[in-house]
């Protein structure tokens, strides 16, 4: 068999089993969620927001940059995995420690005593944390997603299970806390089971230093991003209050929940692929054109359908209470449409060695939002949010940029890949929104499905009559996996 052939079929059956997983995760942490936000106030998931994005920013410091280095590099053996488990490990301990000493001034920041003792036992996921991004880069670099298929199903349903179980039973924001905990070790141990890689009696700094070369500037582009992303998490919940926060993180959440199903499946799949190829150019922007117009195909619909039924959706899945996330829903649908592109345009610059363009793309795009922060902040939550918005689609220009070079890909190539995508997109968008003002009367759920149904409709015979290069090839792809 070529060596061309056989690295695409791995590449869809290893990006068969990541959507499968994470679309699989994400439905049940969806249906969880829903669960929760009816036993459970904005208040209280605000509360657990800003816990989290403290988190969050540590778990970026322990698992970002390695695993990231250990799938790039091209002879990574048993040693180089170990000996980044073990200095993950370390460095968790580390962090651990941080967190659990700020602790009380974070809580006498927000003004709020109950965030110390969560802050103390929600920072336990580090050490988890750690382990799974070592398993996770195994997992990409051996494209054994089938495994991490069975451990992530297993830890969302037991997660689930005992949060939804905490909150019926009153325990109000420790619900979450100890949904995020049980997912962590439950996955860790999941893995641990079905993946093929167990840590051995080896280290080697010299190993941990060739790696932290490349993996640095990875670590600080990515910690720079986190940062960022949560920034405005912090600011809401301290300038407002707890309840605007949670509006904040629920209307995140939704659009989020597509794109990084999709997106990271495309990121877990394509970076060890983009890797194998490193060498040759040529085959790398070819695989990089498809992923761009792949993945604007169907997550483009996705989110111009969700802006369209936003309001809809909120008040049959969640309640009347949660309509206040709606301006946010709708603002970040427009700022995650294009994030695909981002994710792609990224991991072809990381498999092609170049962390030092990484790094300096996000300081980039920092300097951009960290502008647009600073002029929102005068407002309202809503134009804070928006502006945001627009900061995030300056940044597919900037990640594009070095791909003119690196790759011969250019930035008005890869809007013209997208544009028909985008165009059918904001054609159905329009119809649905249409639909929704003429059926007021109608039954919440009644209506919701309709848009839903009619939205997909519009979008596959559009692109069905215009025969896009696109809908062929995913016809093609989908008969011949089916037939294989």
């Amino acid at each position: 068999m070529p060596v061309e052939t056989e690295m695409k079929g791995k590449i869809v059956k290893g990006l068969f089993w990541k959507l499968l997983e994470n679309g699989g995760a994400q439905g049940l942490q969806f249906v969880v969620a829903i669960l929760l936000a009816r036993l459970l106030t904005p208040a209280e998931y605000g509360l657990v927001g800003i816990v989290m994005i403290f988190i969050v920013i540590a778990n970026a410091i322990v698992q970002n940059g390695f695993s990231t280095a250990l799938i790039q590099k091209k002879n990574s053996d048993e040693t180089d995995f170990s000996s980044v488990f073990y200095f993950g490990l370390a460095l968790a301990a580390v962090m651990y420690t941080l967190l659990y000493l700020a602790a009380p001034a974070v809580s006498r920041f927000y003004e709020n005593p109950i965030l110390c003792p969560i802050l103390r036992v929600l920072g336990i996921v580090l050490f988890p944390g750690s382990v799974i991004s070592v398993q996770t880069a195994y997992v990409s670099r051996k494209m054994e997603f089938r495994g991490l298929f069975i451990a992530t199903m297993a830890a969302v349903v037991v997660s689930g299970a005992v949060s939804i179980t905490m909150a019926y039973s009153g325990f109000g924001a420790w619900a979450m806390v100890g949904q995020q905990i049980v997912y962590y070790l439950v996955l860790m141990l999941g893995l641990f089971a079905v993946v093929s890689w167990k840590p051995r009696f080896l280290f080697s700094l010299g190993r941990v230093r060739g790696m932290l070369a490349f993996g640095w500037k990875l670590l600080a582009a990515s910690l720079l991003d986190t940062l960022f992303n949560n920034l405005y998490g912090l600011i809401i919940g301290k300038i407002y209050n707890e309840e605007l926060l949670g509006a904040y993180n629920r209307g995140d959440q939704f659009p989020k929940l597509i794109v990084s199903n999709l997106g990271a499946a495309i990121q877990s799949v394509l970076l060890p692929a983009f890797s194998a190829q490193q060498d040759n150019m040529a085959q790398v922007r070819s695989m990089v054109r498809r992923a761009i117009r792949v993945s604007s195909f169907l997550v483009l619909p996705m989110l111009f359908g969700l802006f369209a039924v936003a309001d809809t959706l909120v008040l049959a899945l969640l309640g009347e209470k949660w309509l206040i996330c709606v301006p946010y829903l709708r603002i970040m649908c427009i700022s995650y449409s294009f994030w695909p592109i981002h994710i792609t345009n990224l991991q072809a610059i990381n498999a092609l060695g170049r962390s030092d363009v990484f790094l300096k793309l996000e300081v980039l795009k920092k300097i951009v939002s960290l502008i647009g922060l600073l002029i929102g902040i005068r407002y309202s939550p809503v134009i804070m949010v928006s502006i945001k918005a627009v900061s995030d689609f300056l940044s597919v220009f900037i990640n594009a940029w070095p791909n003119r070079k690196l790759l011969g890909y250019s930035i008005r190539s890869q809007w013209m890949d997208i544009l028909p995508s985008a165009l059918l997109s904001a054609v159905m968008c329009g119809v649905v929104l249409g639909l929704g003002l003429l059926l007021p009367a109608a039954g919440v759920w009644l209506r919701l499905l309709l848009q839903i149904a009619a939205g997909a409709a519009v979008y596959v015979v559009l692109a069905w009559i215009f025969r896009l290069e696109t809908f062929r090839y995913l016809e093609e792809t989908l008969l011949r996996f089916f037939r294989a």
